[in-house]
């Protein structure tokens, strides 16, 4: 643990089944009378965005909507959705979506004020000095936490790599963490996204920048959505576990941005970067072998978590309650057939090398692991999803 440490935190959190009817007194609290909405096409075609845009401009706002955010989206998507945003000459950005939408409303607002260009950003040869005009988002996923965190991520395609952007100026002004909003995602995006939530919550517990903060928040994530993922995975229309998924993703979101996450997502990065495969089933399927490699440097940790999941745990010593953890972990992803055939995807045992040469350049992020991962440990953790 650090021996300073502090709270980053959203500006205002709004949540609630319902919530959304909200949005208008949030917007008319920033006075903006122009705003754009930054969504996907997936959540564009379900109507999702239709009562927010609706609530809004009967109260007058002028409203402006980009709805193709692609999946994963690239240093030139993000500068297209910009060049879109600047002609609107907005006063608010909602991000209404997962986190490709929600990281990109971020950026979008940073570009808006901050006079640079996205690729010195992504090279570390710029820096963001001011925030961006005012942010709104509205998650429709329980997964990314990007509303809470002061990171987004972009696709660096020449580099076939991942980069986080990061910066305190970047957390929302505001939130709004409706259940209602995911109650349509697919079972099989409820579980990766869900799968992603955790797998922050229990990276940022074991980071080695972990903090009272952090752990707090950490370990209220895990609890709410180990009790409640199957729960929405197997019934979505079930309000109070989809509540508790969205409680956990911002809380896990808020670890994120107090501490940082670790292993799973340095080894994830090249799997999006290069094969594209989803951010959150990369997580998913790496997590139980990274916290197996994890193991004997975390055992009171994942004693805490397993305690935190609701496991029985009597009777057992504190080595044997953590490997009780690693196994929910496996179960969780067997319960709701999270998987990804990875040859399928084109990797195979001869492409390892470069997967492990993308992942080391994740320096960020694996410094803050509690075991140092070694290029043949990363070697082993892959060669075991194949």
């Amino acid at each position: 643990m650090t021996n300073t440490y502090s709270l980053l935190n959203i500006g205002k959190i709004i949540a609630g089944a319902g919530s959304i009817e909200q949005i208008k007194d949030a917007v008319e609290s920033f006075g903006a009378k122009n705003v754009v909405i930054i969504t996907d096409k997936g959540v564009w075609e379900t109507g999702l965005v239709k009562k927010p845009m609706a609530i809004l401009e009967n109260a007058g706002v002028k409203v402006h909507v980009i709805n193709d955010t692609p999946p994963e989206p690239s240093v030139a998507q993000v500068n297209a959705i910009f060049a879109a945003a600047k002609q609107f000459e907005c006063q608010l950005i909602v991000g209404i979506g997962g986190g490709s939408s929600m990281d990109t409303a971020k950026l979008v607002s940073l570009l808006l004020t901050n006079g640079v260009e996205l690729s010195d950003l992504v090279k570390g040869k710029a820096s963001i000095t001011r925030r961006g005009v005012p942010t709104l988002m509205v998650p429709t996923t329980a997964g990314t936490g990007s509303e809470a965190t002061p990171n987004a991520i972009v696709l660096v395609p020449e580099e076939e790599l991942k980069v986080g952007i990061v910066s305190d100026k970047m957390v929302s002004d505001c939130v709004i963490l409706d259940p209602e909003m995911t109650v349509g995602l697919p079972k099989h995006i409820t579980a990766n996204t869900g799968m992603d939530a955790l797998c922050h919550a229990i990276e940022c517990y074991i980071s080695k920048k972990a903090n009272p903060f952090s752990d707090t928040f950490a370990l209220k994530a895990i609890n709410l959505i180990a009790r409640s993922i199957r729960a929405a995975y197997n019934d979505g229309k079930n309000l109070q576990a989809r509540e508790d998924m969205l409680l956990g993703a911002c809380y896990g979101g808020i670890s994120i941005a107090t501490s940082s996450t670790t292993a799973v997502h340095a080894l994830s990065y090249p799997l999006g970067g290069k094969y594209h495969i989803p951010h959150g089933l990369s997580n998913a399927i790496l997590l139980p072998d990274v916290m197996k490699f994890n193991l004997d440097v975390c055992e009171e940790k994942f004693r805490d978590i397993a305690i935190a999941m609701g496991l029985d745990i009597s009777g057992c010593t504190v080595r044997q309650a953590a490997e009780k953890m690693i196994e929910n972990l496996y179960a969780m992803i067997e319960d709701m057939n999270v998987k990804c055939d990875l040859k399928e995807k084109g990797i195979t045992e001869e492409v390892l090398p470069e997967l492990i040469e993308a992942a080391v350049k994740v320096t960020r992020l694996l410094d803050n692991n509690p075991k140092l991962v070694t290029k043949e440990d990363m070697k082993e953790i892959y060669t075991k999803l194949l």
